[in-house]
């Protein structure tokens, strides 16, 4: 078997723990599929530059990571809006935000009280993490093990999904 054909066994191989990875990152199964696809491709195309020696399944999750980052950003990217009327009019404009209607306030009010029944110990960590802290960062600041950080934000996220089961779509 040619080292092309086994390139593309690998990949094959890795494709259902690639959707669930997806899955986890876009919370949608067909945006998850998409960013399989876009992930296998680019993998693919870059097969030339995998190092034999490299973790294979860590070189295709961060293409995935990162593909699915660059996404996020371009969307983030396309939905600002710059205004360039003369008088700043858009800006000046009341823009929805979720909380004057009854419901977005009331389920902001819900996070929250479910973000402050967590003890320290989760809640601190998961709202660095929100706010954008690396957990390695998280880990530093708060003098513990990666490992340990990692978990208390997962079973923070748990807690909080279980809490707030109601307000899924």
């Amino acid at each position: 078997m040619k080292s092309n054909d086994t390139f593309k066994q690998r990949i094959l191989g890795l494709q259902g723990n690639l959707l669930s990875f997806a899955y986890q990152l876009t919370t949608n199964r067909e945006q998850a599929q998409d960013l399989l696809q876009d992930t296998t491709l680019k993998a693919l195309d870059n097969e030339s530059k995998y190092v034999d020696n490299v973790n294979f399944k860590g070189w295709i999750f961060t293409i995935m990571r990162n593909i699915f980052i660059n996404n996020y950003r371009q969307t983030v990217r396309k939905a600002t809006v710059i205004d360039q009327t003369e008088d700043l009019y858009h800006l000046n404009v009341c823009q929805d935000s979720g909380f004057a209607n009854p419901e977005g306030s009331y389920a902001v009010k819900e996070i929250n009280a479910a973000l402050e029944s967590f003890s320290d110990d989760y809640r601190i960590p998961f709202n660095m993490y929100v706010a954008g802290y690396k957990y390695s960062e998280i880990a530093e600041k708060m003098n513990l093990p990666l490992g340990t950080i990692k978990s208390r934000i997962f079973f923070a996220r748990k807690s909080l999904r279980a809490q707030l089961k109601d307000y899924r779509s």
